[in-house]
């Protein structure tokens, strides 16, 4: 049934993205644990870390859309691939040193978003242009099948390591992986075309310029404007969790951190069942539907978050049980909400309305990070996640006006062959 896996250009950035998926949540683990463990920071600064791991994509978003659309895109994956290792290395290199600062994390972990938001908004362009628009929906199913494979054994491996070895140290691992990723990329064969000049009139390329036309592409494009604002709603609950799960899972529930990761391990569980069917749902109950009732149990699900209290079992069960359920439907979400995105944007546009999308949401999830981390100091962890999960249950309502699309529409790009 598998086309793709035939296709040697795709499984080489399958490959690419498997291995350094793994690293990405070691680290994405350890950050926050050297904030909260090795560094006994409070709640504010931990809030900065992950607003500082956020705000930097926002900012390359700004600028790197349109050099996505007019460049190779394969090189620029590359590049962004050897940056982070290089970045993360540095950490490991401070503390041996003895000179492992707070500032020194909040500067990595801003760098590394940077060159991840890059990576994104590249990766999101590269796809459709290596396997075509036709596809989309399997290819999108299979990278984020490996994702969620990624954040079962990613996060419970850093949790276990960590304890090992301590969090600088695990780091390592994740360099590893970004130079294994960008050596695969190196072997595709498939040529790095770049794109024609975009059809939006005369060829602008300033910045500004740019982002407009990414905006402009994303909220008059009448099936994808729905989406992008209900993810720019989740983007606002989603920075909240960020920056106060591992805080509220440590310090108000006293976890250990291995428990940690096992816990946030169950997501991925729940992650690769959404991915395997999220196109069944599309078949049985129509992609409009399939989009509000996966965005609505994901959302709900949340709530078991803050409920979380008691008894060492009790807390364990709500919030495996929200990592499960609640990732399961967020990915079976997301799977058909890229593939309707690249399948409605015409090609040579894709690289400015995607870095439009990430300025967006990564602009909200930071304010949300910040927002949350001021709110859990100002009160408690547990009142600032409640809050958090609150904003999500708006999410659904913005994506009524899509309840009648029955099947994946036809490309633009269909149109002009």
């Amino acid at each position: 049934s598998s086309v793709l896996w035939r296709h040697a250009d795709f499984v080489r950035l399958w490959a690419a993205q498997a291995i350094s998926a793994f690293g990405s949540r070691i680290t994405r683990t350890a950050l926050p644990i050297i904030a909260v463990g090795t560094l006994r920071e409070p709640e504010t600064v931990i809030g900065v870390l992950t607003a500082m791991q956020l705000a930097p994509g926002m900012v390359v978003g700004l600028v790197v859309g349109g050099m996505v659309d007019r460049g190779r895109k394969r090189r620029i994956l590359i590049a962004a691939d050897l940056f982070r290792a290089f970045a993360v290395l540095t950490l490991t290199l401070a503390w041996l040193l003895g000179v492992l600062s707070i500032v020194h994390v909040i500067l990595v972990g801003a760098l590394v978003g940077a060159a991840s938001a890059v990576f994104q908004i590249t990766d999101n362009a590269y796809l459709p242009a290596l396997i075509g628009k036709k596809q989309l929906a399997e290819g999108n199913a299979k990278l984020e099948t490996t994702e969620a494979i990624a954040e079962i054994g990613g996060p419970a491996s850093a949790g276990v390591l960590i304890a090992a070895l301590g969090a600088p140290l695990v780091i390592v691992v994740d360099a590893l992986t970004y130079l294994w990723s960008a050596a695969m990329l190196a072997r595709i064969r498939t040529p790095d075309t770049i794109a024609e000049v975009s059809p939006d009139g005369p060829a602008q390329h300033g910045l500004l310029d740019d982002l407009r036309v990414g905006l402009r592409t994303i909220f008059r494009t009448p099936i994808v404007r729905p989406i992008v604002i209900a993810h720019a709603m989740w983007s606002i609950s989603g920075g909240f969790f960020m920056a106060l799960y591992t805080v509220f899972c440590l310090r108000t529930l006293h976890l250990s951190e291995a428990a940690l990761g096992v816990i946030i391990g169950l997501g991925g569980i729940g992650a690769l069942g959404g991915a395997l069917l999220s196109r069944l749902f599309v078949r049985w109950f129509g992609l409009g539907v399939t989009l509000l009732v996966t965005s609505t149990l994901s959302v709900a699900c949340a709530l078991l978050i803050p409920l979380a209290d008691g008894s060492f079992l009790r807390t364990v069960s709500l919030l495996g049980a929200h990592q499960v359920l609640s990732d399961g439907f967020s990915i079976a979400f997301v799977i058909q909400a890229v593939s309707l995105r690249q399948t409605l944007i015409p090609k040579q546009l894709l690289g400015r309305a995607n870095a439009a999308i990430h300025v967006c949401s990564g602009g909200l999830l930071a304010l949300g990070a910040v927002g949350s981390g001021l709110l859990a100091d100002a009160t408690t962890p547990r009142f600032a996640v409640w809050v958090g999960v609150l904003i999500g249950l708006l999410v659904p309502f913005l994506l009524l006006p899509l309840v009648r699309l029955r099947e994946m529409p036809r490309s633009p790009d269909d149109s002009h062959h």
